[in-house]
């Protein structure tokens, strides 16, 4: 079994004909993704790679009827209204590749998908793999058979990179991944660490979750008093970078739009002191994470 995707996915790209929905279309095709239409206003009837273009998702739906997921790699000018028209659309999972969406855009379309009772993943999720199933985004680049072996440990990522170097480090170990999420790392986000714990909980095929947290904001706070209250049966560990973080001003950004060191509870050692009261183990480098399993 999975989250979020299997080989039931049937994928629709918004933005296929630009450099990274191209990218990302080659990618998930390779893997062996159904990817059953893209979209991109003003060049509906082109084909790219197989995969035909329509000029909005309705008129792909209305060919495509059984499309359950959109990957959206438009710029960030127009991720807004990409969004939204999934969103009307009722696509059930919204996986959005783009970056730099400003927080006004986001939050209004958060709002609207959870009124209609839609999923996002992102702004600037790398994407979601099922190893050897399925895989949403351009997560593990060209070739996710480097990084991904399938197993039994739920893998959930603010950081692209390191969703792969984990996978990795799990793989030399002997062990694999049931399900990989990269759910970005910007201030709102979609899907956070709590929203995804539940999923892999019901999944009998994760018998232990990984995620991948850094300094700013209160997700795996969050997170933290989840697993507090419910205690789960399986082992939970936890890296969260940003160490060298620990010596530089408040209310600083680095690297991602969500790694903000504010006052209260953002910086990584209050993270990691909740974390382990929730009794999540924490590794003090990524590398010890597989040894917990």
């Amino acid at each position: 079994m999975a989250i979020l995707i299997d080989k039931k996915t049937k994928v629709l790209v918004q933005g296929i004909t630009g450099k990274e929905g191209t990218r990302a279309t080659e990618q998930m095709l390779s893997y062996g993704t159904a990817v059953l239409a893209g979209v991109t206003p003003g060049k509906g009837g082109q084909e790219l790679l197989g995969v035909k273009v329509f000029n909005s998702i309705k008129e792909a739906l209305l060919k495509n009827p059984e499309i359950n997921a959109t990957s959206i790699c438009v710029p960030g000018a127009f991720a807004k209204n990409a969004i939204l028209e999934a969103i009307e659309n009722k696509i059930p999972l919204i996986h959005v590749l783009t970056e730099h969406i400003p927080i006004a855009d986001t939050a209004y379309c958060f709002a609207k998908a959870r009124k209609i009772g839609v999923r996002i993943v992102g702004p600037s999720s790398i994407g979601i793999i099922s190893p050897g199933v399925s895989k949403l985004g351009s997560i593990g680049g060209p070739d996710p058979s480097f990084s991904f072996s399938k197993g039994k440990i739920g893998l959930i990522s603010k950081s692209g990179g390191m969703t792969s170097e984990i996978a990795l480090i799990l793989k030399k170990a002997g062990l694999g991944v049931s399900t990989a999420v990269g759910i970005g790392g910007d201030v709102i986000i979609g899907s956070t660490f709590a929203d995804l714990f539940p999923l892999f909980e019901e999944d009998h095929a994760t018998s232990g979750i990984i995620i991948f947290g850094e300094i700013g904001g209160s997700y795996e706070n969050d997170f933290a008093k989840l697993i507090r209250d419910k205690n789960p049966a399986f082992p939970v560990a936890a890296f969260i970078s940003g160490l060298f973080a620990q010596k530089l001003p408040e209310d600083l950004a680095l690297g991602h739009a969500g790694a903000i060191i504010e006052k209260g509870n953002s910086s990584r050692a209050e993270k990691i002191r909740e974390l382990r009261k929730a009794g999540v183990l924490i590794a003090n480098t990524p590398d010890q994470l597989a040894g917990f399993f």
